[in-house]
């Protein structure tokens, strides 16, 4: 089960540098619009992100 969460949290972390390493000014920029936005806007990115991964993991099984 371990090896899984360590595919996993690998995966994350290669999928999550793609951006900066290939557009590093338009990642810049997409990070400062981010921190821009209020904590409701951000708390709702967020709670759709971790749904959507759910689903994704249950259409999984």
């Amino acid at each position: 089960m371990s090896n899984y969460w360590l595919a996993a949290l690998g995966l994350m972390l290669v999928l999550e540098g793609i951006m900066p390493f290939l557009f590093p000014s338009s990642w810049r920029e997409t990070l400062r619009k981010v921190s821009q936005f209020q904590d409701g806007q951000a708390r709702f990115i967020g709670l759709t992100l971790m749904l959507c991964g759910l689903l994704l993991i249950y259409w999984m099984k």
